[in-house]
């Protein structure tokens, strides 16, 4: 597991710095590394007064962070096509007002974080502790500007290794959603540079199959796996119905279990 090293050149931050250091295990630089314009990426945990990113050093790559405030959030929460929209049909808002999500794999919690602003509660699942940081950094930003305050309420935030979590779950979710990132795959939610960074340090969701029999012994109503369009369904097996999209499907397991 990849642990990038966290530093801040503002001496305000120091405290904060080291708590998410010692949080999620991370090394805490005092000096920020010298490096070349022209080596490889050399990416650092950089804390500032915009909050905590991955910073590449050698400036090939530009600042990565989560930011639920941002204009794109805000642009995809208002025009993103609300309950219509093809995620939120798979996840079933169609049908019920309100939904609990387990999110096995919340990444830049782009996805969760729509389901939030349409009423779900959803609890963010993530092993890699880089973007488990940049996710608590990023909840306790929202919990601060009025317009997503509420939203982020309905966040919560798990640091922990997904079949880990659903072995030993106690609590019975009524969707569990899997947005596993695969070799090679072309991400249209990300931009480039985003899934640059996300594949040095996080890397690929190698374990992604071995979840899906997990989930489905697991979820109350239906298991969803976000695809690219034209993959292969995950572990071969045939879902119940799938969504597709302009460069994605969603493959929607049915399981309907109760405690």
């Amino acid at each position: 597991m990849i642990r990038l090293p966290i530093y801040t050149e503002n001496p305000a931050f120091s405290v904060e710095a080291q708590t998410i250091a010692q949080r999620f295990n991370l090394p805490l630089l005092t000096e920020l590394p010298v490096t070349q314009s022209d080596v490889s990426p050399q990416f650092i945990l950089q804390l500032s007064e915009q909050g905590l990113g991955v910073h590449d050093l050698s400036k090939q790559i530009g600042r990565v962070a989560v930011d639920f405030a941002s204009a794109q959030s805000e642009y995809r929460r208002l025009h993103g096509g609300g309950k219509s929209q093809t995620l939120a049909r798979a996840i079933g808002l169609k049908h019920q007002a309100q939904l609990s999500v387990l999110d096995l794999t919340a990444g830049l919690g782009r996805d969760a974080f729509v389901l939030a602003s349409l009423g779900c509660r959803v609890l963010m699942v993530e092993r890699s502790p880089i973007l488990a940081a940049l996710l608590e950094n990023a909840l306790q930003r929202a919990q601060q500007v009025e317009a997503v305050a509420l939203i982020a309420e309905r966040l919560q935030l798990s640091h922990a290794q997904a079949a880990d979590y659903l072995t030993h779950a106690t609590v019975q979710p009524d969707v569990i959603y899997l947005d596993p990132m695969y070799p090679h795959r072309q991400k249209a939610a990300l931009v480039k540079k985003e899934m640059r960074v996300l594949r040095a340090v996080v890397g690929d969701d190698e374990d992604a199959g071995e979840l899906l029999p997990l989930a489905m012994n697991l979820a109350r109503l239906r298991v969803v796996v976000k695809r690219p369009k034209t993959a292969p369904t995950l572990n071969s097996q045939s879902p119940t119905l799938s969504l597709a999209s302009e460069n994605t499907r969603f493959d929607i397991y049915v399981t309907k279990k109760t405690l």
